[in-house]
């Protein structure tokens, strides 16, 4: 019996891009899945997504004090800590972020480790060194995998190309404001040195307000308000997620016509289908040919406020001038295959138990 494990120890937004896979494994035969998590919420979750009870479900508990919420789950190294034996226990462990090393710095745990980089996009923040750390590194398309050889991050047995799990993952489209206008969703990113949110979202909503033939769901990254409040707009035709589910299962995406951004990589999970898409170059960086901000040659790049209704208003017309870039960087990002993403997962995931790589 293999058994791998998947780690769940971070916020929601990270789960999608591993359940399909996990779901696939449980399937084969000789594979036992668990999925450890220090969140009830967060089990509760996977578990939405396997109505067969195919994935063995383990709670990581840690003090009672620590909260415990979808977006703001226990601290992750007190969780590593407490329970590495749990770890210790799978013959590989799986994971989409950075923290799990603690397990190898700190514990006497000894077992394989892949990392499984979620998102694609392309902001240097992406490709740390720190991911060097792991024994091997799943990646969506061909252009991770070149950035992370390039980057000396992985050599390149140890590097697999797989696919996008999440498209297998889709919810249907959410729209909350049901009045027919069409929805535009602004989706800024956490990192305040690429985000457009920290020093200009009040004067963005104020905006965004003003322009009442477009609705606009206005959804940060999660990690923006922690699991917290972002305050909410008087004006019926913009809502304000903090983070809820819609916010990370594609439904919001699905929903709207235009994308409004800075260096969230849901870009290209928006651009599976393509549509236009606006970036907000308010702090005006120098970005062109700066190969982090790939994704902004996808639209207009505005660095005024008061572009944002003129833009919109003339994207739809400018759409077939953009459109061939995205398809031509979507797959590039996301390697496309008639092969699922999960099978592809699973598959390389177990060449990398039997025999350390993936080649």
């Amino acid at each position: 019996m293999i058994r791998i494990g998947f780690v769940a120890i971070s916020q929601a937004h990270q789960f999608l891009h591993w359940i399909p896979a996990a779901l696939e494994l449980a399937r084969r035969d000789g594979v036992r899945v668990e999925i450890l998590s220090s969140s009830r919420a967060g089990l509760a979750f996977v578990q939405r997504y396997d109505p067969e009870g195919l994935l063995n479900l383990v709670h990581l508990p840690t003090p009672h004090f620590w909260p415990d919420g979808l977006f703001s789950p226990p601290a992750r190294w007190l969780t590593l800590w407490l329970h590495w034996r749990k770890f210790q226990q799978n013959d590989l462990i799986v994971t989409t972020e950075s923290t799990t090393v603690f397990l190898k710095k700190n514990t006497p745990f000894n077992k394989p480790m892949v990392r499984m980089r979620h998102g694609a996009g392309d902001r240097s923040g992406g490709y740390r060194q720190k991911t060097s750390e792991f024994d091997g590194l799943i990646v969506n398309g061909e252009k991770d995998r070149e950035r992370v050889i390039e980057y000396e991050i992985m050599p390149p047995e140890r590097v697999a190309v797989c696919g996008y799990c999440k498209f297998e993952a889709i919810s249907p489209p959410y729209d909350p404001f049901e009045d027919g206008k069409p929805i535009a969703f602004y989706n800024p990113h956490f990192d305040p040195a690429v985000s457009s949110w920290y020093g200009h979202h009040q004067e963005v909503i104020a905006e965004l307000a003003r322009i009442g033939s477009w609705n606009f769901i206005v959804a940060p990254h999660v990690k923006v308000a922690k699991g917290g409040s972002l305050g909410s707009s008087p004006s019926p035709n913009v809502l304000i997620d903090p983070g809820s589910v819609h916010s990370i299962d594609m439904s919001y995406v699905g929903a709207s016509k235009i994308y409004i951004g800075d260096a969230s990589s849901q870009v290209y999970e928006f651009i599976r289908n393509p549509r236009p898409c606006l970036f907000l170059n308010l702090d005006r960086r120098d970005w062109r040919g700066d190969e982090h901000f790939a994704h902004w040659n996808f639209g207009q790049v505005i660095e005024e406020v008061s572009e944002l209704g003129p833009a919109l208003d003339r994207a739809a017309e400018l759409q077939p001038r953009y459109e061939p870039i995205q398809r031509e960087w979507l797959a590039k990002s996301l390697d496309p295959s008639p092969v699922p993403a999960s099978v592809r997962h699973a598959d390389a995931l177990l060449r990398f138990v039997r025999h350390g790589q993936f080649s």
